[in-house]
C-alpha cells in the first residue's frame, strides 16, 4: 500500500532535489510543496517540524528533517 508522502522543499535546495530523486528511484509517489512560493505551507512545515530548513518530509505523519536515506526507508517500511 502506498504511503502518504509530502516533501516541503525549495527549488534552490540541493538536498531537496536528492530527496525527491531518492523517492522517485524507490517509485514512491509524493506531494512536493514549494515553501518558497507558499507561505501557508511554510508555516505548516514549521509547525510540524519546528524547523525552518528544508527538506522536511512528512511520511504518514512521521517527520524527517533533512535528507536521511535510512530514516526515509524505515518510515516507508523498506
Amino acid at each position: 500500500m502506498a504511503k502518504n508522502v509530502k516533501i516541503y522543499s525549495t527549488p534552490a535546495c540541493p538536498y531537496c532535489q536528492k530527496a525527491k530523486l531518492f523517492l522517485s528511484e524507490l517509485n514512491v509517489p509524493y506531494e512536493d510543496v514549494d515553501v518558497s512560493l507558499d507561505s501557508q505551507a511554510a508555516e505548516e512545515m514549521i509547525q510540524k517540524s519546528s524547523q525552518m530548513g528544508v527538506p522536511v518530509l512528512d511520511i504518514e505523519g512521521q517527520i524527517i528533517v533533512g535528507f536521511d536515506k535510512e530514516r526515509i526507508k524505515r518510515a516507508l517500511g523498506l
